[in-house]
């Protein structure tokens, strides 16, 4: 039999086990610890933290849908921007100016019908059929065309040569404007412009070679005529009986 002594040891030791085994059991995730009143669950805690979390990246990807729409308005509104250089009027100015030295073309304008009809009044073979003083003053008509056309072409080649500035102007403007373009529109007005630049020195090219074609139109057929009156007024010397007839002359007087 045990001594009353020693069943008290064991007894006191057996508590002693069971009090640290106790201690050393993990308490459950729903356990709540209450300090001062307050009770504390750390389960509750965890879930809260993680909803905040989450709730603050969707309003972190929010900022940022913002950010990238208010960028993508702007690159809008940039490429909406209208070009502030403009050089249309002065091209304009200048295409009206060559019109208005072509319409004051001398004499045979450029006209269809004027053309026909001055072609059939001086230029034809009717006008071998006057007198000798009809032809002469033809051909004088004549030869009035061809240097009032010569004066014309002149004319339109300075007014093409002055036009020449205004274009190097209008070039470095636009190539400026097109180099700095905050957005698609303004570098396409600026392509355009370009392109209604070429558009004006095509007209000037086309004017210039209008004038001097002109000219030199009318001067061939002056020339042709000239031949055809000579041949009329050879023909009209050697005639039988009406040709040229001696006559005398008196060449001091007294």
């Amino acid at each position: 039999m045990k001594s009353p002594r020693l069943r008290d040891l064991l007894a006191a030791g057996a508590a002693v086990l069971s009090v640290t085994a106790t201690a050393l059991v993990p308490a459950p995730a729903y356990a709540q610890f209450g300090f001062g009143g307050i009770v504390y669950d750390p389960s509750n805690y965890a879930q809260n933290v993680l909803t905040a979390a989450r709730t603050l990246e969707q309003i972190n990807n929010q900022i940022r849908q913002l950010q990238n729409q208010a960028t993508s308005l702007i690159n809008e509104a940039r490429n909406l921007a209208s070009l502030p250089t403009s050089v249309l009027e002065p091209l304009q100015q200048q295409i009206r100016q060559t019109q208005q030295l072509l319409a004051q073309a001398q004499r045979i304008s450029f006209d269809v019908q004027a053309i026909e009809g001055e072609f059939s009044r001086q230029y034809s073979g009717q006008n071998l059929t006057g007198s000798q003083r009809e032809m002469v003053q033809g051909a004088e008509e004549r030869w009035r065309n061809s240097v009032a056309a010569f004066e014309d072409a002149l004319k339109v080649q300075a007014s093409a040569v002055g036009n020449i500035e205004g274009s190097r102007t209008a070039i470095d403007s636009l190539v400026t404007a097109s180099q700095s373009a905050t957005g698609a529109l303004q570098a396409a007005q600026a392509g355009n412009q370009l392109l209604a630049l070429q558009s004006q020195q095509l007209s000037d090219l086309i004017a210039t070679v209008a004038a001097m074609g002109r000219a030199q139109s009318l001067d061939a057929a002056n020339s042709a005529a000239a031949k055809a009156q000579a041949r009329e007024q050879l023909r009209r010397f050697l005639a039988p009986g009406r040709g040229y007839v001696p006559a005398g002359a008196q060449m001091f007087r007294n």
